[in-house]
């Protein structure tokens, strides 16, 4: 796509689940606000000021519009990314209205070691769900009573999604506990298993969505009743005393504030916002060019003895190793022909290593930015390269 016309000859990115590239729309967002309004939103009066704060509050509607959630249930707040998303909810739940806290086998780090801290802080007991090939969770297994339940919704080593998500939402509400889900590999290529469902939170990076870096937390406002404010500073308050405060997330208006302390990334929340609208208009031939690249590439290394899928399935993230030859020696010697992917384990320790007993991995993750020239540049040299 022109969009990324920037790529150099011969350049492939398939790193796109550790961050996408950016359309030039979304550079170019980001470079108007430091260029034409840079201002402190929420703070001033003057007109940059109001040009900055009308963009912000209009990403927030873009968001809550994305993911098919009604603005007089749910508040967005920006963060920094993800983990840090996830870890500020569960810093600042009062433990004492629950029983446990709970999550899977398949998850990012940011979940895994977000929900271990948790339980070592609070003395709440852990429980680690297993997911099944397709994503999804046996809900008769588990029980969910006064449960915290932090899960993603997509895995960042195969794609693949919590498809019983809507499911497991109404099963947790209805014995009592809260869901809060890791979006961060769903929002960009799978968000049709998030859009309308009522989780009590969503959180996910945007530059995992072709925007700048930056964490988003979409939260139903019943959430606040189990919170306490723990993280306070500049941005948060109406009115400060000398030992007591009020907080402006009283005001229906200023709810985001709650997860908002300090000054925000203006720049990178109206890059997001761009980045919805660019999603918006990418044609429909563009994603099926898309589909037919990740395609193309999943049954390329299904086809070879040498190459073990951890996949079950085609996706545009798909994770492997190599018979006899070391993921991180290989990443190297691609990296040589100017093709850039993960390896490793993807901070899913637990689950790779531990629980499947595999050796370090190598990951392909495909983006709007990638071309059938890209597809056959990788089969091309990877095939050359394991045989």
């Amino acid at each position: 796509m022109d969009d990324f016309g920037y790529l150099g000859e011969g350049e492939v990115y398939l790193d796109a689940a550790c961050q996408s590239l950016r359309p030039r729309c979304v550079i170019e967002a980001v470079n108007k606000y430091y260029t034409e309004h840079n201002s402190c939103g929420e703070r001033v009066k003057y007109r940059w000021g109001r040009e900055t704060d009308a963009l912000v509050d209009n990403c927030r509607e873009k968001v809550l519009k994305y993911l098919k959630l009604k603005s007089r249930k749910y508040t967005v707040s920006f963060t920094l990314n993800t983990t840090y998303g996830i870890n500020l909810i569960l810093s600042q739940i009062d433990a004492s209205k629950f029983k446990k806290v709970m999550t899977s086998d398949i998850e990012h780090n940011s979940p895994f070691l977000g929900t271990m801290g948790f339980s070592k802080r609070t003395g709440l007991p852990r429980e680690i769900m297993k997911r099944d090939e397709d994503g999804s969770i046996d809900l008769g297994a588990y029980d969910f009573a006064d449960a915290i339940v932090v899960v993603n919704c997509a895995s960042n080593f195969d794609g693949r999604k919590l498809t019983n998500l809507a499911e497991l939402c109404k099963a947790v509400h209805k014995a009592g506990g809260i869901l809060i889900v890791d979006a961060a590999q769903a929002m960009a290529h799978s968000v049709d298993v998030l859009k309308g469902v009522e989780a009590d939170a969503i959180c996910f990076s945007a530059h995992k969505l072709y925007a700048p870096s930056l964490g988003v937390i979409a939260w139903r406002d019943e959430l606040e009743s189990v919170l306490e404010p723990l993280w306070l500073g500049g941005g948060m308050v109406d009115d400060v005393e000398r030992d007591s405060f009020k907080l402006s997330a009283e005001n229906k208006d200023h709810r985001h504030t709650r997860f908002e302390s300090g000054l925000q990334a203006w720049g990178e929340i109206i890059g997001l916002g761009a980045a919805l609208d660019w999603l918006e208009k990418v044609p429909k031939s563009s994603w099926k060019t898309f589909e037919n690249n990740y395609r193309d590439l999943y049954e390329f290394l299904k086809a070879s003895p040498k190459v073990h899928l951890v996949n079950h399935e085609a996706n545009p993230t798909m994770t492997f190793y190599v018979d006899g030859v070391d993921s991180h020696l290989l990443g190297e010697a691609l990296s040589r022909e100017n093709i850039m992917a993960r390896t490793g384990y993807f901070c899913v320790h637990y689950y790779l290593d531990h629980v499947l007993g595999l050796p370090p991995l190598i990951r392909f993750s495909l983006g709007l930015h990638n071309r059938p020239a890209d597809i056959a540049k990788v089969k091309q040299v990877l095939g050359r390269i394991i045989n």
